[in-house]
């Protein structure tokens, strides 16, 4: 008799899609998964990743959410734009990003930096995205979440003073 637990990928027999976060079926004798709305996903045992496969996104899962693997500075940026919409309607503002070291070399060209000589600041000090400061997450040897997550935001109650988060695409 066979293991069935050896019929299903690496997820089981049921995951959250990644985009629209429905329950989905997993082939069983395969290592895909199945949204009606999103099509094939399959599952790499290898690298414990998720692949979208009519886009090739990348997708981890860490504690049952499924985080994208980003490739390209824009698609972090989106994700931390709609995380700051998120805190505002929830009443919230951001008062830092932390954003996976991993991503550090990828986003460095799209930091905002002000310039030493007017702040009296070290450039390094100085990184901002949506006019809120960045820091780049510790090791992930040290805290093997961020080998998967993407970013933090510390927050405060209140509304920002001054709605930076529009500039999406400055």
């Amino acid at each position: 008799m066979m293991n069935p637990g050896l019929q299903y990928p690496i997820f089981g027999p049921e995951i959250q899609c990644p985009h629209c976060r429905q329950t989905i079926p997993a082939l069983t004798l395969t290592d895909t998964y199945l949204c009606t709305r999103h099509g094939a996903f399959e599952a790499n045992p290898k690298t414990e990743e998720l692949v979208h496969l009519q886009s090739g996104r990348h997708w981890r899962r860490w504690n049952n959410e499924w985080y994208r693997q980003h490739t390209h500075p824009d698609g972090i940026r989106f994700e931390i734009h709609e995380a700051l919409d998120k805190l505002y309607t929830q009443g919230y503002r951001a008062t830092k990003v932390i954003i996976a070291r991993r991503y550090q070399e990828l986003m460095s060209g799209y930091l905002e930096r002000s310039s030493p000589w007017r702040s009296g600041q070290p450039e390094s000090g100085s990184a901002r995205l949506y006019g809120l400061p960045v820091e780049f997450g510790p090791d992930p040897t040290d805290d093997p979440s961020w080998d998967v997550i993407n970013f933090d935001l510390d927050k405060e109650p209140g509304v920002p003073v001054r709605y930076p988060y529009f500039r999406l695409f400055e």
